[in-house]
C-alpha cells in the first residue's frame, strides 16, 4: 500500500480533492434541534408534543415543546419562524398559510363537544338563540370551529352571548351556572370532558346533523362516541353520541429538512396507529381532512413508508447516505477518468526524470570533451559523479529497470570514455 501510495500519490490527491468538492456541494444535514408549538400546559396538543420529543431523543434530535394559546397561536408563530414544527386543528388555516406552510398528516380526530345544562331543552343548535355560550378563548382553535357551526346555524353575537372561555376553564363555568352551554375542542381523555360528562345536571348534545357539517367542510369528519365508550362500567354515554370532529395535525416550515420531516412522520405512526375511542387501528396517520398542502416528503412517505436507508441504518447514517448517493454517478464518472490516466502518466513522470537524465549527460560529455585545463576537466568529473550517484538511489518499478540500467551504464560509458580523454591528453604533452 506504502508502495502504491508512493507511485501514485497525485491520483489520490486529485481523488480526494474531486470527492471533498462533490460533498461540499451536498444538501446540509438536517439540525440537531426543533422548536414545537403544542398547546395549552396539560392539554392534548402539549401531551402528544411531549410524546414526540421522547420519541425524538433516541436519535439524537432535541425538540423543544412551546406551550402556547391555541391553533391560531401556533400558525402565527409558524409564519413568523418562532417554531419549526406545531400542532394545528383543521379549519384554522387560511389560503395565505397555503404558501408558506406543509402539512405532515392528522394524527387523531379532536370533537367539538356541545355539553349545555340540562333545564334548557333543545332540538338543535339553533335552539341556543338567547344562551350564554363559551365558544373558546380567543386564538383558539376552539373559537375558529364555534364561530363557523354558529354561523351556519344563523347565531351571532346579536342572538348569542359569546364568553371567551376555552377547556377547564369553560367547563367550570358551566359547572357554576355562569354559562348556559359550552362548545369545547378536545380529544375524549380530556379531563374536562370526563368531568362533565358524569355531572348531574349537564347534558352532551349530539349532533344529529353531523353529516352534513362534514358533507360542507371538507376538513370535519361526523363521527359517533360509542354508548360506554368512556365507561362500560358507568355505561357514559348512554347511548351513541354524533359529534363532529376537526382534526390535529401536524403543521410544518415548508424549509423545514425533509430528514426532519421523515421523522416526525415514523413518531407519528408509532404513536397514533394503534386507534383510539374515535377510530379504528391504521387509520392516522393520515394526509385525509388536512386543510394545508401535503409536503413531498409526507406524500412519499403515506405511499411508500420509511426510506429503504431509514429501514436498514440509524438515522444519523442513513441521512447521509440519503444525501450523498446523488452525487455517486459524478463521483464515478469523474473518478474513472483520473485513475485510469494513473498508470500512463505515472509511465511518462519516470521516462521524463530518465530523459532530463540523458540530457545532464549529453551537456557533460560536450562539457568534458571542450574541456580545456585540468581544473575544468576535474569539475566536469565531479558532475558526473553526482549524477551518477543521483541515479543510484532513485527507486523505479520493475519494468523500468532495465531503462535505468541502460541509463547508469551510459554514464559510466562517459566516464570512462572521458578518463581515457585525459588520459591521452597528457600523454600528448609528454
Amino acid at each position: 500500500m506504502q508502495a502504491l501510495l508512493k507511485r501514485y500519490w497525485w491520483t489520490v490527491f486529485f481523488i480526494l480533492l474531486l470527492v471533498w468538492g462533490l460533498f461540499s456541494l451536498l444538501e446540509p444535514p438536517p439540525p440537531k434541534k426543533i422548536l414545537m408549538a403544542s398547546g395549552s400546559a396539560g392539554g392534548e396538543y402539549s401531551a402528544t408534543a411531549d410524546v414526540y420529543k421522547s420519541l425524538l431523543a433516541n436519535i439524537d434530535v432535541d425538540v423543544e415543546v412551546l406551550n402556547t394559546s391555541g391553533s391560531v397561536d401556533n400558525l402565527a408563530r409558524l409564519m413568523n419562524g418562532e417554531v419549526d414544527v406545531a400542532i394545528v386543528q383543521s379549519g384554522v388555516a387560511n389560503p395565505n398559510h397555503r404558501e408558506s406552510l406543509y402539512s405532515l398528516g392528522a394524527i387523531y380526530y379532536e370533537p367539538l363537544w356541545v355539553f349545555k345544562r340540562s333545564e334548557i331543552a333543545i332540538e338543535d343548535l339553533r335552539g341556543l338563540i338567547g344562551s350564554r355560550v363559551a365558544v373558546g378563548a380567543m386564538g383558539s382553535g376552539a373559537r375558529v370551529l364555534s364561530d363557523v357551526i354558529l354561523s351556519e346555524n344563523g347565531l351571532d353575537a346579536d342572538s348569542v352571548e359569546l364568553i371567551e372561555a376555552s377547556g377547564a376553564d369553560a367547563a367550570q363555568q358551566l359547572l357554576e351556572g355562569r354559562v348556559d352551554a359550552a362548545f369545547l375542542v378536545a380529544g375524549p381523555q380530556a379531563s374536562w370532558i370526563k368531568k362533565l360528562i358524569r355531572t348531574p345536571g349537564v347534558e352532551l348534545v349530539s349532533i344529529d346533523r353531523s353529516l352534513a357539517y362534514a358533507r360542507r367542510h371538507p376538513y370535519l369528519k361526523d363521527v359517533v362516541l360509542p354508548d360506554g365508550a368512556l365507561s362500560l362500567k358507568e355505561d357514559l354515554p348512554a347511548q351513541d353520541v354524533k359529534l363532529i370532529s376537526p382534526v390535529a395535525q401536524i403543521v410544518v416550515k415548508k424549509d423545514l429538512h425533509p430528514a426532519i420531516q421523515a421523522v416526525l412522520l415514523e413518531a407519528m405512526t408509532e404513536t397514533h396507529k394503534f386507534g383510539a375511542l374515535l377510530n379504528s387501528p391504521e387509520t392516522f396517520p393520515t394526509p385525509l381532512f388536512a386543510d394545508l398542502p401535503i409536503s413531498k416528503e409526507a406524500s412519499r412517505y403515506y405511499e411508500r413508508g420509511p426510506s429503504f436507508l431509514r429501514r436498514y441504518f440509524p438515522f444519523g447514517l442513513a441521512n447521509f447516505l440519503d444525501r450523498a448517493w446523488v452525487l455517486l454517478i459524478p463521483l464515478i464518472t469523474l473518478m474513472v477518468p483520473i485513475v485510469r490516466a494513473g498508470p500512463p502518466i505515472y509511465r511518462w513522470r519516470i521516462r521524463r526524470k530518465i530523459y532530463v537524465w540523458y540530457r545532464d549527460l549529453r551537456t557533460l560529455e560536450a562539457e568534458g570533451r571542450q574541456a580545456q585545463t585540468d581544473e575544468e576537466r576535474l569539475k566536469t568529473r565531479l558532475k558526473l559523479s553526482e549524477l551518477q550517484a543521483e541515479t543510484g538511489k532513485v527507486e523505479v518499478p520493475d519494468s523500468y529497470t532495465d531503462d535505468l540500467y541502460r541509463l547508469r551504464a551510459h554514464i559510466r560509458f562517459v566516464a570512462e570514455l572521458l578518463d581515457k580523454q585525459n588520459l591521452e591528453d597528457a600523454a600528448a604533452w609528454i
